[in-house]
C-alpha cells in the first residue's frame, strides 16, 4: 500500500457516496429503524489533488448526520444542490434528505417521493442527474422505471414497457440518455425523448437461472458520444463481460474474474470503473476483499483474468470481534486520485486505501 486509512462505524454500510466539497456519504441498511446517515470529512490527505506526506490528522470525521426509519439500500447525492436521496425495504418509494447549512449538523428528511403501485415492489435502484433540473431515475422492475424531478417531485418520464424483470441496475449515459440492468443481464438502453423506445444490447452469456448480474457504467462521457464508454457486468459466478453500446451485437471482451464460489446471495455484486485509469475496473461483494483489474488487453475468449491489486484489508482487521469473516459490501473510486479507492464491509468498517504503482501496470 502507498496509503491506508480505516474507520469503524457503528452499522453496517452498503453504499459509499460523493458529495459536494469532496465529502462522503454513507448510510446504515441492518436496522429496521433509526438507521444512521452520515456525512463524513475525509482526511486532510484525501482532499487535496497532489499526493501529501505524513499528515497527524489520518481520521475521518463527522460533519453532520440523520436517522431514517427504514433500512437505507441506496443513496445518491443530487449534483448541485445539498439534497441527497435514497431508498430501500419494503418497498420502491424513495427519501429526499437535505443536507443541512453550515451552522447545523442535522440531515433532515423533507419528503417522500412515492411511486405509482409501489406496494408490494421491491426497493428502487437510483440515479440523479442536474443536467436540466434536480432528477431522479429509479424503478425496480423494468416495466416501472421513471424520472422524477426532486424538488416538484413531477414525474417527467416513463419508460416503455418491455416485460417485468428485476432491475440490478440504472444509470443516466447523459441527460437524454439511460441504462437498464436487469437481474439476469438484460441491457436495454432509453431515450427520454422517445419514451416508446427501449433497445435491447447483448445478451449475457449462456448461465444457470440462479445468476444475478450487476451493472457497472463510467459517469461523465463526453455528450457528443454518450455511449462510447465501455459498460462493465459481473455475475455472481464471477464472469465479467464488457460492452460498447455502440455496437451492441457482439462482447468487447470477457473474462473470469479469480473470485471464490459464489455463495447464497449476491446483494452485495459490486463492479465500477476507475474514473481517472484507463481501462481499470474494481469488483467486489464475494467475500473481505476487493480485487482491480487492468482490462485493457482482455479478449472474447472467457479465459480467468489476473487481478492487479486485491485489497485484503477488511478480511484482516474487521471490527467487532466476531469470527466470521467480513463481507465487503461496496466499494467506489476517489474522483481525482487515480488509485484511491473506499470501500467497506458489513463489520462496519470503511476503509480507504492506496497501493503502490505496479511497473508497467495502470
Amino acid at each position: 500500500y502507498r496509503d491506508l486509512h480505516t474507520f469503524e462505524l457503528q452499522a453496517p454500510t452498503r453504499l459509499i457516496e460523493w458529495a459536494r466539497g469532496n465529502r462522503v456519504c454513507v448510510a446504515g441498511y441492518g436496522q429496521s429503524d433509526g438507521n444512521e446517515i452520515l456525512q463524513l470529512i475525509p482526511p486532510p490527505t484525501l482532499l487535496t489533488k497532489e499526493t501529501q506526506g505524513l499528515c497527524p490528522e489520518r481520521d475521518f470525521k463527522v460533519e453532520c448526520g440523520g436517522f431514517s426509519e427504514r433500512p437505507v439500500y441506496s443513496l445518491k447525492y443530487v449534483p448541485d444542490t445539498s439534497l441527497l436521496v435514497t431508498s430501500g425495504p419494503p418497498n420502491s418509494s424513495l427519501q429526499v434528505w437535505q443536507v443541512s447549512a453550515e451552522d447545523s449538523d442535522v440531515i433532515k428528511s423533507v419528503s417522500t417521493l412515492a411511486t405509482e403501485n409501489c406496494t408490494g415492489q421491491s426497493w428502487a435502484k437510483i440515479d440523479t442527474i442536474s443536467a436540466r433540473a434536480p432528477w431522479v431515475l429509479h424503478g425496480s422492475r423494468l416495466d416501472r422505471v421513471q424520472i422524477t424531478e426532486v424538488e416538484s417531485r413531477k414525474s417527467v418520464y416513463t419508460a416503455a414497457s418491455r416485460g417485468s424483470e428485476e432491475l440490478s441496475g440504472l444509470a443516466f449515459l447523459d441527460c437524454n440518455t439511460l441504462l437498464l440492468c436487469c437481474a439476469t443481464g438484460r441491457l436495454c438502453l432509453a431515450d427520454v425523448r422517445q419514451p416508446q423506445s427501449l433497445v435491447e444490447a447483448t445478451p449475457v452469456p449462456p448461465a444457470p437461472c440462479s445468476e444475478h448480474w450487476c451493472l457497472g457504467s463510467r459517469h461523465g462521457a463526453q455528450p457528443s458520444e454518450p455511449s462510447s464508454q465501455p459498460v462493465a457486468r459481473l455475475s455472481s459466478r464471477g464472469l465479467l463481460t464488457l460492452t460498447d453500446l455502440r455496437k451492441t451485437s457482439e462482447f468487447l471482451a470477457l473474462a473470469k474474474a479469480r473470485v471464490p464460489s459464489p455463495g447464497s446471495g449476491a446483494e452485495f455484486l459490486c463492479v465500477s470503473w476507475a474514473p481517472a485509469l484507463e481501462g481499470c475496473l474494481a469488483i467486489s461483494g464475494f467475500d473481505g476483499t476487493v480485487h482491480v483489474y487492468d482490462t485493457q488487453s482482455w479478449d472474447s475468449s472467457g479465459r480467468e483474468a489476473e487481478p492487479i491489486f486485491v485489497h485484503k484489508g477488511h478480511a484482516f482487521g474487521g471490527a467487532g470481534g466476531s469470527e466470521e469473516l467480513p463481507l465487503v459490501t461496496v466499494h467506489t473510486w476517489h474522483l481525482q486520485k487515480p488509485r484511491t479507492l473506499l470501500s467497506a464491509a458489513n463489520d462496519g468498517s470503511l476503509h480507504v486505501w492506496d497501493w503502490v504503482q505496479p511497473c508497467g501496470k495502470c
